[in-house]
């Protein structure tokens, strides 16, 4: 693991040893009154989809509590949830950057992320900045046919072997308007061998031209199985807008729309008070964050790349009890 190694777990509050019971996990379902931005400051966007949609979760989901669930807590107990089905969520890259403000989002850290999945197309959490993968990997640090290794197989085509994201590069300069171009992270002839079924598992690229314009305009859409909202949401919001970002830097477009699709959307039981907490926070301008647009090739693009400008955020939270 190298020297400069990032705990995302620590950069989003994560403390393993923290145990502390809530139970009737019904009755937490009230999610208070409406968060204020400071005055005179433009909330960000992200922040008000996401300070809705945890209402949402709290004040109208349903609740696991009592039923068979396979997630647990460092103690044993089983990790109860609130849940809601079919969340959407749309973000606009041409807007502003879809970064929380309530507390920081370790934007290099997911970019580090997404590049072991799909530029390094790696299952080696060796390979890999952070010690995210660490509990879920083998003796080797492997995650097994998971994520990156899915990505990487190459597959038979009329122009050609190529992996999945190849084959996203190559249609968007070939054939940008195919509406076929996406990937896949599960693949069930391979869930067997994988330490993790993939939650993110499928990105649908689209590409659109507006009336008057010149250049070609990038969207995506993120198909994620399940999602625990306090500790994920917005990290993968954040990993798959910088995706779209250099798929459509290295591509020659505009990168556009990210439609987030969740189909569990849950706030874990000892999670409640601090999503409760977190919403009602000041919120504050969505950051700038932008590449550096001398890269032209996707496999050229390092965390270095990233510039973040005018990030102001809410204090991290500390202490946050993690299922698995």
């Amino acid at each position: 693991m190298p020297s400069n190694s990032i705990d995302r777990r620590d950069e989003i509050g994560y403390n393993e040893k923290t145990k502390h019971e809530v139970t009737g996990l019904s009755a937490l379902c009230c999610s208070g009154p409406p968060v204020q931005a400071l005055e005179g400051v433009c909330m960000s966007y992200a922040d008000q989809l996401f300070i809705d949609m945890c209402r949402d979760i709290l004040d109208n989901g349903t609740s696991t509590e009592g039923e068979k669930v396979r997630p647990r807590w460092e103690d044993g107990t089983a990790a109860y949830t609130i849940k809601r089905f079919g969340i959407v969520n749309r973000y606009d890259l041409r807007r502003e950057f879809p970064a929380l403000t309530l507390r920081k989002t370790a934007l290099k850290s997911c970019m580090d992320e997404i590049l072991w999945i799909y530029q390094k197309k790696s299952a080696d959490i060796h390979d890999l900045n952070s010690h995210i993968w660490d509990e879920w990997a083998d003796e080797n640090g492997s995650i097994g046919k998971a994520y990156g290794y899915q990505i990487g197989v190459k597959h038979a085509y009329r122009e050609g072997r190529m992996d999945q994201m190849d084959r996203v590069l190559y249609d968007l300069k070939n054939n940008p308007f195919s509406r076929r171009i996406m990937t896949n992270t599960y693949v069930h002839a391979d869930l067997s061998e994988m330490r993790l079924y993939p939650c993110a598992y499928g990105v649908t690229y689209n590409v659109t031209q507006g009336r008057g314009e010149d250049r070609l305009t990038l969207n995506m859409v993120l198909n994620q199985r399940s999602q625990d909202v306090l500790m994920a949401n917005n990290w993968n919001v954040c990993q798959y807008a910088i995706l779209l970002m250099m798929v459509a830097q290295v591509s020659g477009m505009i990168p556009g729309e990210l439609l987030h699709v969740i189909a569990d959307a849950h706030i874990y039981d000892r999670h409640v008070e601090l999503v409760r907490e977190l919403i009602q926070r000041e919120s504050y301008p969505a950051p700038k964050v932008t590449l550096n647009p001398e890269v032209t090739d996707f496999y050229a693009f390092t965390t270095a790349d990233l510039q973040v400008e005018g990030y102001r955020t809410g204090p991290q939270i500390k202490n946050i009890p993690v299922a698995v």
